[in-house]
């Protein structure tokens, strides 16, 4: 579809644009591509911006679920749940830290759930739900299991050519509660069957042509489709935004960069920053957070969007914080292992670099990156240290490449020994700590309670480890030799803070007023989850929600 329009004569004050649409999205992430889906379905015309040669942003490269609480498919189910029960739990987990999680906006994220999923089913996305994963502290008020969806592995092939360009296209038709069973999937009986349904799968996904792909890329590749394939929406690669155009300070375009040459393009109805965080730019890092981070987020999230609007007036929240976790370090070239059932699973323990427990190994990676960074500013290193039934039993997602595994050997960031005192002598703990911890917590592990951490007291925690471990699926002793112990630093998914909205994204300056034209979801926006991470999926659901919230106030604009 063209939206280019003339300018007509008659209209002197407005600035003349290269090209012209209702709706121009700075970024292809989960935030950008529902506020297009939305756009189109309002029958508004929609450019989609990139600044990057990949399109998809930090979502083609995560797990694709979303925290979705009271959606439709879980009523399809029968599975309990209400508005007032997702309300209450957020204000449990939530709280109101900044305007961003205001009672305001999260009844707004939980009363859009409906629109956002409904709508993608009109377009053909089908949706799953992750039925066994919890709420990551189902224990409080309004705590639920089963509140995660996805997309369904599908067949990738629908992208056509724009499949060569989706950051992290990697064509495994995986699911999101595939990954808790796959790490046991030669340890326990749910764990081979779920091992044998997905080879299956996939198999199946080769025997009749298809290039199946799964998760962050599954997300992707079926909104990819319905926009740029189906629906012939424009998306511009390598088109970084440069600045926005602001008339009677209204915003009415943007400039951008495009093919070596500056280029403006109105936007009639508004203009959607969706451009990811900045966990990518140190300078902005150091400013903000005080450290550099381990991100496993986009390369291209550098914050610029935040920036510009930030330039034009909007306010800034939550700009010290990220979707902390903990992360293998990187091998030169690579990027960090964001680690989460590995952590979980029996016969593994976490130490800070005197050799001490600091946290619940299992807790949620956004609790465990707080404490890091409450324990030493995330400085570290900390040490997963893995008893041989751990190494044996246990799938490690970061370790099944045989050259990144050569590589951290050779690197000190995996460090193997016969006995826990050599092993505490090569990472360089002190001895005795090392050993009290050790001694202390495998007596935790026989009897199968935590005093310190309460490690496996919460259905969180036991989601991801082993149910045939007694009597705590968590605690396994750290007692079995040879000894492997990984090299952790403090990670991310990106940071959370970003441009203040409101209930329909629109962005806010800092005295509360509205900037006319300008939306902004997703890292681009302060987080509506506050401080905290509710349950699987709590980035990328208030991002696609947020975007078709504000493509239907775009729609009422006269």
């Amino acid at each position: 579809m063209s939206g280019t329009t003339e300018r007509p004569t008659n209209e002197p004050s407005q600035p003349a644009f290269d090209e012209s649409y209702d709706v121009v999205v700075v970024g292809t992430g989960a935030a950008g591509l529902a506020t297009a889906l939305g756009a189109v379905d309002e029958g508004l015309t929609v450019l989609l911006l990139e600044s990057t040669e990949k399109w998809g942003g930090s979502t083609s490269m995560s797990g694709g679920g979303m925290w979705l609480p009271n959606n439709p498919l879980m009523r399809r189910a029968g599975a309990g749940d209400s508005r007032d029960e997702a309300l209450k739990y957020m204000e449990a987990t939530i709280g109101t830290p900044s305007a961003s999680a205001s009672p305001e906006r999260k009844a707004a994220f939980v009363d859009g759930i409906d629109d956002f999923v409904e709508t993608a089913e009109r377009f053909g996305i089908t949706f799953a739900r992750a039925a066994d994963y919890p709420d990551y502290y189902p224990e409080l008020p309004g705590g639920k299991i089963g509140r995660g969806i996805e997309v369904k592995p599908l067949d990738s092939k629908i992208l056509g050519t724009w499949w060569d360009s989706l950051l992290g296209a990697i064509p495994i038709p995986a699911k999101t509660d595939d990954v808790w069973l796959l790490g046991r999937a030669w340890s326990t009986p749910g764990g081979f069957v779920r091992g044998a349904k997905f080879v299956f799968r996939a198999l199946g996904g080769v025997v009749t042509g298809k290039r199946l792909t799964g998760i962050g890329a599954a997300w992707s590749t079926a909104f990819g489709k319905t926009l740029m394939v189906d629906n012939n929406v424009p998306l511009w690669l390598e088109s970084p935004l440069v600045d926005l155009i602001v008339e009677q300070d209204a915003v009415v375009g943007v400039r951008i960069m495009r093919d070596g040459k500056e280029v403006s393009v109105g936007a009639r109805r508004g203009v959607m920053l969706a451009g990811g965080g900045f966990e990518s730019n140190p300078s902005l890092r150091e400013k903000y957070q005080g450290v550099h981070g381990s991100p496993s987020g986009n390369p291209g999230n550098l914050g610029v969007p935040i920036q510009v609007a930030e330039k034009h007036g909007a306010a800034l929240e939550l700009m010290d914080d990220a979707w902390w976790g903990a992360s293998v370090q990187a091998v030169p070239g690579g990027t960090p292992a964001f680690i989460v059932g590995e952590r979980s699973m029996p016969f593994s323990i976490m130490v800070d670099k005197q050799g001490n427990r600091f946290a619940n190994e299992s807790e949620s990676y956004v609790d465990l990156g707080h404490h890091m960074l409450a324990l030493d500013g995330g400085e570290g290193p900390y040490w997963l240290i893995l008893d041989a039934r751990h190494q044996h039993r246990y799938l490690r997602m970061f370790a099944m490449d045989p050259r990144a595994n050569k590589a951290m050997k050779e690197l000190g960031i995996a460090v193997k020994a016969k006995t826990l005192a050599e092993l505490g002598s090569k990472i360089g703990v002190d001895s005795t700590a090392f050993r009290t911890t050790i001694e202390r917590f495998n007596g935790y592990a026989r009897s199968g309670v935590d005093a310190d951490f309460g490690r496996g007291n919460s259905a969180y925690d036991r989601y991801y480890a082993d149910p045939t471990q007694r009597p705590n699926p968590c605690l396994g002793t750290i007692e079995h030799g040879p000894f492997l112990a990984y090299k952790v630093v403090l990670g991310d998914l990106g940071t959370k803070g970003g441009i203040v909205t409101d209930t329909e994204a629109r962005a806010l300056r800092s005295d509360g007023t509205v900037i006319e034209g300008l939306y902004a979801a997703g890292n681009n926006s302060a987080s509506v989850m506050g401080h905290t991470y509710p349950g699987p999926g709590s980035t990328i659901a208030p991002a696609a929600v947020f975007g078709v919230r504000a493509a239907r106030h775009m729609a009422r604009k006269s």
